[in-house]
Protein backbone atom coordinates (compact mmCIF):
# COMPACT_ATOMS: atom_id res chain seq x y z
CA UNK A 1 0.00 0.00 0.00
CA UNK A 2 1.19 3.42 -0.69
CA UNK A 3 1.02 5.99 0.95
CA UNK A 4 0.96 9.69 -0.44
CA UNK A 5 2.58 12.51 1.77
CA UNK A 6 0.93 15.77 1.94
CA UNK A 7 2.24 18.73 0.15
CA UNK A 8 3.76 21.26 2.87
CA UNK A 9 1.57 24.17 1.68
CA UNK A 10 -1.77 21.98 1.05
CA UNK A 11 -4.60 23.54 3.18
CA UNK A 12 -3.53 26.73 3.52
CA UNK A 13 -4.83 29.52 2.61
CA UNK A 14 -3.65 31.58 -0.42
CA UNK A 15 -1.83 34.74 0.23
CA UNK A 16 -0.92 33.43 3.96
CA UNK A 17 2.68 33.24 5.54
CA UNK A 18 3.99 29.58 6.17
CA UNK A 19 4.33 30.41 9.43
CA UNK A 20 0.60 31.48 10.01
CA UNK A 21 -1.61 34.09 8.50
CA UNK A 22 -0.31 37.09 6.89
CA UNK A 23 -1.61 40.29 9.21
CA UNK A 24 -3.72 42.52 6.64
CA UNK A 25 -1.68 45.72 5.81
CA UNK A 26 -2.92 48.52 7.25
CA UNK A 27 -3.29 51.46 4.72
CA UNK A 28 -2.32 54.96 5.65
CA UNK A 29 -5.97 56.42 5.75
CA UNK A 30 -6.19 53.56 8.71
CA UNK A 31 -3.54 54.80 10.77
CA UNK A 32 -4.51 58.42 10.35
CA UNK A 33 -7.67 57.42 11.60
CA UNK A 34 -6.38 55.46 14.73
CA UNK A 35 -3.70 58.53 15.45
CA UNK A 36 -7.10 60.96 15.26
CA UNK A 37 -9.06 58.64 17.59
CA UNK A 38 -6.18 58.21 20.29
CA UNK A 39 -4.09 61.00 20.22
CA UNK A 40 -5.79 63.63 19.11
CA UNK A 41 -7.83 64.58 21.82
CA UNK A 42 -5.10 64.98 23.93
CA UNK A 43 -2.74 66.91 21.70
CA UNK A 44 -5.96 69.11 22.12
CA UNK A 45 -6.69 69.84 25.33
CA UNK A 46 -2.69 69.23 26.27
CA UNK A 47 -2.56 73.03 25.96
CA UNK A 48 -4.49 74.04 28.62
CA UNK A 49 -2.87 71.70 31.02
CA UNK A 50 0.94 73.19 29.91
CA UNK A 51 -0.53 76.89 30.28
CA UNK A 52 -1.98 75.35 34.06
CA UNK A 53 1.27 74.01 34.91
CA UNK A 54 3.15 77.05 34.37
CA UNK A 55 0.74 79.98 35.37
CA UNK A 56 -1.26 77.73 38.03
CA UNK A 57 0.67 74.85 39.51
CA UNK A 58 3.81 76.45 39.58
CA UNK A 59 2.91 79.66 40.97
CA UNK A 60 1.10 77.75 43.44
CA UNK A 61 3.81 75.62 44.68
CA UNK A 62 6.31 78.32 44.33
CA UNK A 63 4.04 80.05 47.05
CA UNK A 64 3.56 77.03 49.31
CA UNK A 65 7.49 76.86 49.03
CA UNK A 66 7.69 80.76 49.83
CA UNK A 67 5.52 80.47 52.78
CA UNK A 68 7.31 78.28 54.76
CA UNK A 69 10.63 80.73 54.31
CA UNK A 70 11.87 83.95 55.62
CA UNK A 71 11.69 86.50 52.19
CA UNK A 72 11.87 89.94 52.67
CA UNK A 73 12.33 92.19 50.16
CA UNK A 74 13.85 94.90 52.00
CA UNK A 75 16.14 92.68 54.04
CA UNK A 76 17.84 90.51 51.38
CA UNK A 77 19.65 89.14 54.38
CA UNK A 78 16.76 87.67 56.12
CA UNK A 79 16.38 84.89 54.36
CA UNK A 80 16.20 81.07 55.42
CA UNK A 81 13.76 78.20 56.49
CA UNK A 82 10.67 79.24 58.40
CA UNK A 83 8.72 75.99 59.10
CA UNK A 84 5.77 76.64 59.94
CA UNK A 85 6.97 80.01 61.96
CA UNK A 86 4.41 82.48 59.61
CA UNK A 87 1.39 80.34 59.87
CA UNK A 88 1.87 80.17 63.90
CA UNK A 89 1.82 84.26 63.45
CA UNK A 90 -1.16 83.81 61.80
CA UNK A 91 -2.80 82.69 64.80
CA UNK A 92 -1.98 85.99 67.21
CA UNK A 93 -2.22 88.68 64.31
CA UNK A 94 -4.50 91.14 65.14
CA UNK A 95 -4.60 92.36 61.69
CA UNK A 96 -5.05 89.30 59.60
CA UNK A 97 -8.21 88.27 62.73
CA UNK A 98 -9.76 91.90 61.76
CA UNK A 99 -9.92 91.32 58.40
CA UNK A 100 -11.03 87.90 58.67
CA UNK A 101 -14.08 89.47 60.22
CA UNK A 102 -14.37 92.14 57.55
CA UNK A 103 -14.03 89.55 54.86
CA UNK A 104 -16.92 87.17 56.15
CA UNK A 105 -19.00 90.61 56.68
CA UNK A 106 -18.99 91.34 53.36
CA UNK A 107 -19.25 88.25 51.95
CA UNK A 108 -22.41 87.62 53.66
CA UNK A 109 -24.09 91.03 52.88
CA UNK A 110 -23.31 90.59 49.63
CA UNK A 111 -23.60 87.36 48.71
CA UNK A 112 -26.97 86.20 50.67
CA UNK A 113 -28.65 88.87 48.88
CA UNK A 114 -27.25 88.75 45.39
CA UNK A 115 -28.34 85.18 45.07
CA UNK A 116 -31.70 85.31 46.35
CA UNK A 117 -32.14 88.69 44.04
CA UNK A 118 -31.12 86.94 41.36
CA UNK A 119 -33.47 84.06 41.50
CA UNK A 120 -36.43 86.67 42.03
CA UNK A 121 -34.88 88.59 38.94
CA UNK A 122 -34.75 85.40 37.00
CA UNK A 123 -38.09 84.25 37.97
CA UNK A 124 -39.76 87.55 36.66
CA UNK A 125 -37.94 87.05 33.62
CA UNK A 126 -39.04 83.59 33.18
CA UNK A 127 -42.19 84.98 32.40
CA UNK A 128 -44.04 86.32 29.27
CA UNK A 129 -43.13 90.09 29.42
CA UNK A 130 -43.17 92.35 26.94
CA UNK A 131 -39.68 93.37 25.48
CA UNK A 132 -38.49 90.40 26.86
CA UNK A 133 -34.71 90.15 25.23
CA UNK A 134 -34.14 93.71 26.39
CA UNK A 135 -34.62 93.12 29.68
CA UNK A 136 -32.78 89.92 29.62
CA UNK A 137 -29.62 91.91 28.28
CA UNK A 138 -30.57 94.78 30.05
CA UNK A 139 -29.64 92.54 33.32
CA UNK A 140 -26.00 91.67 32.30
CA UNK A 141 -24.94 95.32 31.95
CA UNK A 142 -23.36 95.87 34.77
CA UNK A 143 -21.40 92.61 34.51
CA UNK A 144 -19.77 93.57 31.68
CA UNK A 145 -19.13 96.98 32.97
CA UNK A 146 -15.49 97.30 33.76
CA UNK A 147 -15.17 96.42 38.04
CA UNK A 148 -13.16 99.11 37.95
CA UNK A 149 -15.33 102.10 36.57
CA UNK A 150 -18.53 100.97 38.50
CA UNK A 151 -16.65 101.09 41.81
CA UNK A 152 -15.48 104.57 40.98
CA UNK A 153 -19.00 105.86 40.42
CA UNK A 154 -20.27 103.98 43.56
CA UNK A 155 -17.25 105.65 45.28
CA UNK A 156 -18.98 108.96 43.58
CA UNK A 157 -23.00 107.62 44.81
CA UNK A 158 -21.36 107.06 48.28
CA UNK A 159 -19.73 110.19 48.92
CA UNK A 160 -20.54 111.64 52.73
CA UNK A 161 -21.61 115.02 51.44
CA UNK A 162 -22.50 114.83 47.86
CA UNK A 163 -23.06 111.37 47.12
CA UNK A 164 -26.73 110.24 45.98
CA UNK A 165 -26.93 107.45 48.30
CA UNK A 166 -27.42 109.62 51.30
CA UNK A 167 -30.11 112.10 49.31
CA UNK A 168 -32.07 109.32 48.31
CA UNK A 169 -31.96 108.07 52.34
CA UNK A 170 -32.80 112.12 53.33
CA UNK A 171 -36.01 111.82 51.20
CA UNK A 172 -37.02 109.13 53.79
CA UNK A 173 -36.09 111.42 56.82
CA UNK A 174 -32.68 109.30 57.32
CA UNK A 175 -29.77 111.24 58.16
CA UNK A 176 -31.42 114.66 57.54
CA UNK A 177 -29.34 116.57 60.28
CA UNK A 178 -25.92 114.52 59.83
CA UNK A 179 -25.37 112.43 56.50
CA UNK A 180 -23.80 109.35 56.60
CA UNK A 181 -20.32 108.88 56.28
CA UNK A 182 -20.10 105.61 54.32
CA UNK A 183 -16.39 105.27 55.16
CA UNK A 184 -16.06 106.10 59.05
CA UNK A 185 -17.94 103.09 60.33
CA UNK A 186 -17.94 99.25 60.04
CA UNK A 187 -21.43 98.83 59.14
CA UNK A 188 -21.65 101.43 56.63
CA UNK A 189 -18.70 100.90 54.46
CA UNK A 190 -19.90 97.09 54.27
CA UNK A 191 -22.94 98.05 53.62
CA UNK A 192 -21.43 100.52 50.46
CA UNK A 193 -18.84 97.51 49.27
CA UNK A 194 -21.73 94.87 48.97
CA UNK A 195 -23.98 97.18 47.09
CA UNK A 196 -21.04 97.67 44.51
CA UNK A 197 -20.56 93.43 44.53
CA UNK A 198 -24.81 92.92 44.55
CA UNK A 199 -25.41 95.38 41.50
CA UNK A 200 -22.45 93.91 39.50
CA UNK A 201 -23.00 90.02 40.19
CA UNK A 202 -26.78 89.62 40.53
CA UNK A 203 -27.83 90.28 36.82
CA UNK A 204 -24.98 87.34 36.11
CA UNK A 205 -26.25 84.86 38.49
CA UNK A 206 -29.87 85.90 37.19
CA UNK A 207 -28.96 84.58 33.89
CA UNK A 208 -27.20 81.17 34.58
CA UNK A 209 -30.85 80.29 36.83
CA UNK A 210 -33.21 81.46 34.23
CA UNK A 211 -31.16 79.01 31.86
CA UNK A 212 -31.86 76.34 33.87
CA UNK A 213 -35.57 77.42 34.48
CA UNK A 214 -36.21 77.09 30.78
CA UNK A 215 -35.68 73.08 31.14
CA UNK A 216 -38.50 73.01 34.06
CA UNK A 217 -41.80 71.80 32.00
CA UNK A 218 -44.67 74.07 32.24
CA UNK A 219 -46.75 71.54 32.96
CA UNK A 220 -45.37 71.67 36.49
CA UNK A 221 -46.02 75.18 36.92
CA UNK A 222 -49.71 73.90 35.35
CA UNK A 223 -50.75 71.61 37.94
CA UNK A 224 -49.28 73.92 40.89
CA UNK A 225 -51.68 76.27 40.51
CA UNK A 226 -54.14 73.96 40.27
CA UNK A 227 -52.99 73.05 43.48
CA UNK A 228 -53.55 76.43 44.66
CA UNK A 229 -49.73 76.74 44.80
CA UNK A 230 -49.03 81.16 43.92
CA UNK A 231 -46.01 82.43 42.33
CA UNK A 232 -43.74 82.69 45.47
CA UNK A 233 -44.82 79.11 46.85
CA UNK A 234 -44.05 77.79 43.41
CA UNK A 235 -40.53 79.85 43.31
CA UNK A 236 -39.25 78.01 46.59
CA UNK A 237 -40.94 74.33 46.58
CA UNK A 238 -40.55 74.03 42.88
CA UNK A 239 -37.95 75.67 41.27
CA UNK A 240 -35.09 75.96 43.55
CA UNK A 241 -35.75 72.04 44.14
CA UNK A 242 -35.15 71.86 40.23
CA UNK A 243 -32.26 74.35 39.64
CA UNK A 244 -30.55 73.25 42.45
CA UNK A 245 -27.44 71.88 40.69
CA UNK A 246 -27.22 75.33 39.40
CA UNK A 247 -27.55 77.01 42.65
CA UNK A 248 -24.77 75.26 43.87
CA UNK A 249 -22.53 75.93 41.66
CA UNK A 250 -23.66 79.88 42.11
CA UNK A 251 -22.87 79.50 46.01
CA UNK A 252 -19.81 78.08 45.54
CA UNK A 253 -19.11 80.59 42.96
CA UNK A 254 -20.41 83.40 44.80
CA UNK A 255 -18.34 82.32 48.03
CA UNK A 256 -14.70 81.89 46.19
CA UNK A 257 -15.46 85.74 44.85
CA UNK A 258 -17.01 87.01 48.16
CA UNK A 259 -14.15 85.60 49.68
CA UNK A 260 -11.14 87.27 47.46
CA UNK A 261 -12.94 90.66 47.51
CA UNK A 262 -10.17 92.69 46.42
CA UNK A 263 -10.91 95.92 43.74
CA UNK A 264 -14.12 96.79 45.20
CA UNK A 265 -12.76 97.59 49.16
CA UNK A 266 -9.40 98.98 47.74
CA UNK A 267 -11.13 101.36 44.97
CA UNK A 268 -13.46 103.03 47.76
CA UNK A 269 -10.36 104.24 49.56
CA UNK A 270 -9.04 108.04 49.21
CA UNK A 271 -5.88 106.43 48.56
CA UNK A 272 -5.71 102.95 47.08
CA UNK A 273 -2.39 102.47 47.50
CA UNK A 274 -2.34 102.27 51.36
CA UNK A 275 -4.78 98.96 51.01
CA UNK A 276 -5.42 100.01 54.76
CA UNK A 277 -9.22 99.33 54.49
CA UNK A 278 -10.31 102.65 55.93
CA UNK A 279 -8.15 104.84 58.95
CA UNK A 280 -8.82 101.41 61.52
CA UNK A 281 -9.29 98.71 58.97
CA UNK A 282 -12.79 99.04 58.99
CA UNK A 283 -12.92 97.32 55.91
CA UNK A 284 -10.12 95.81 54.62
CA UNK A 285 -10.07 92.28 53.42
CA UNK A 286 -7.94 89.42 53.59
CA UNK A 287 -6.70 90.14 49.76
CA UNK A 288 -6.32 94.07 50.42
CA UNK A 289 -3.96 92.44 53.75
CA UNK A 290 -2.18 90.33 51.56
CA UNK A 291 -1.54 93.27 48.99
CA UNK A 292 -0.58 95.81 51.66
CA UNK A 293 2.26 92.96 53.55
CA UNK A 294 3.75 91.78 50.81
CA UNK A 295 4.06 94.99 48.04
CA UNK A 296 4.16 97.54 50.97
CA UNK A 297 5.60 95.80 53.82
CA UNK A 298 7.79 93.81 51.54
CA UNK A 299 6.95 90.76 53.72
CA UNK A 300 6.35 87.87 50.92
CA UNK A 301 6.99 84.80 53.26
CA UNK A 302 4.47 86.26 55.87
CA UNK A 303 2.02 87.15 52.45
CA UNK A 304 2.31 83.60 51.07
CA UNK A 305 1.39 82.49 54.66
CA UNK A 306 -2.02 84.18 54.60
CA UNK A 307 -2.58 83.52 50.95
CA UNK A 308 -2.33 79.85 51.75
CA UNK A 309 -4.91 80.24 54.44
CA UNK A 310 -7.21 82.05 52.51
CA UNK A 311 -7.18 79.14 50.02
CA UNK A 312 -7.82 76.65 52.69
CA UNK A 313 -10.51 78.86 54.51
CA UNK A 314 -12.32 78.81 51.06
CA UNK A 315 -12.16 75.36 50.36
CA UNK A 316 -13.58 74.87 53.76
CA UNK A 317 -16.93 77.49 53.58
CA UNK A 318 -17.61 76.38 49.87
CA UNK A 319 -17.81 72.82 50.90
CA UNK A 320 -20.13 73.16 53.72
CA UNK A 321 -22.11 76.17 51.44
CA UNK A 322 -22.24 73.17 49.08
CA UNK A 323 -23.58 70.88 51.54
CA UNK A 324 -26.09 72.91 53.03
CA UNK A 325 -27.38 74.13 49.79
CA UNK A 326 -27.58 70.52 48.69
CA UNK A 327 -29.90 69.63 51.44
CA UNK A 328 -31.69 72.30 51.65
CA UNK A 329 -32.57 72.21 48.05
CA UNK A 330 -33.20 68.58 48.63
CA UNK A 331 -35.53 68.98 51.53
CA UNK A 332 -37.84 71.10 49.10
CA UNK A 333 -38.97 68.36 47.03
Amino acid sequence: MSTTRAAPDAGRPAGSAPGGPRRPQVSLRDRLYRFDVRYVPYLLIAPFFLLFAVFGLFPIIFNAVVALRHWRLDDPTLTGWAGTENFRRLVTDDDFGNALFNTFGIFILSTVPQLVLALIVASLLNRRLRAQTWFRVGVLLPYITPVTASTLIFSVVFARDTGIANWALSLLGIGETEPIDWRATRWASWTAIAAMVNWKWIGYNALLYLAAMQSIPRDVYEAAAVDGAGPWRQLWRITVPMIRPVVIFTVVLSTIGGLQLFTEPMLFESNPALATGGADGEWQTIAQLIYKVGWRDLNLGYAAAMSWALFLIILVVAAVNATITNRLGGGGR
